[in-house]
């Protein structure tokens, strides 16, 4: 997938962070693009997240908001949102965190929108690295859901990673 703007110029580029349940990957993933957008100073970026299965209106998980507060990343006011039609619809790029959660949003009208993270974030090296290194970036982010502060440390320090990467590549396409 290569990134491209659906949006006329002037208009803001739309960024959609997709999981599961909305309470641990994709708000800190949300959480981390803003703050990075922000260091960056590029304001024309949104940025929301969703979850495939998400009940409406639940806070993060209590390790996600433990490694937020750890890292000054605000994440108290996140509500889960579930994936709907419309917010892909709303979405320039939309990035999952595991290939479990394409078909939802292919489901919902995704189309060639959707890549996972980190997929993405890895570019065309993910398709010409060996074999063991490219399931390794096709696998995702893992869950921490129910894991240790162990788990949410390392969910957080790869998506801290890839979020980077994900503004680097779109640059080009967003950048002031």
């Amino acid at each position: 997938m290569t990134p491209s703007s659906r949006t006329s110029p002037g208009e803001p580029f739309r960024l959609l962070f997709v999981c599961t349940g909305n309470t641990c990957r994709s708000p800190l993933a949300e959480a981390l693009t803003r703050r990075a957008l922000k260091d960056r100073g590029w304001e024309g970026v949104e940025v929301r997240s969703a979850g495939v299965a998400a009940a409406p209106g639940g806070r993060a998980s209590e390790g996600s908001l433990e490694m937020a507060r750890k890292h000054g990343v605000p994440l108290e006011e996140h509500r889960s949102v579930p994936l709907s039609a419309e917010m892909v619809e709303w979405a320039d790029l939309i990035l999952t965190m595991s290939p479990s959660h394409l078909g939802g949003v292919a489901m919902a009208g995704g189309g060639e929108r959707v890549a996972v993270i980190t997929e993405f974030a890895a570019g065309q090296e993910a398709r010409e690295a060996d074999p063991r290194e490219a399931a390794r970036i096709a696998g995702g982010v893992p869950d921490p859901f129910g894991g240790d502060q162990e788990a949410y440390e390392a969910t957080y320090r790869a998506l801290e990673e890839l979020v980077e990467k994900v503004l680097d590549r779109l640059e080009p396409v967003v950048a002031p």
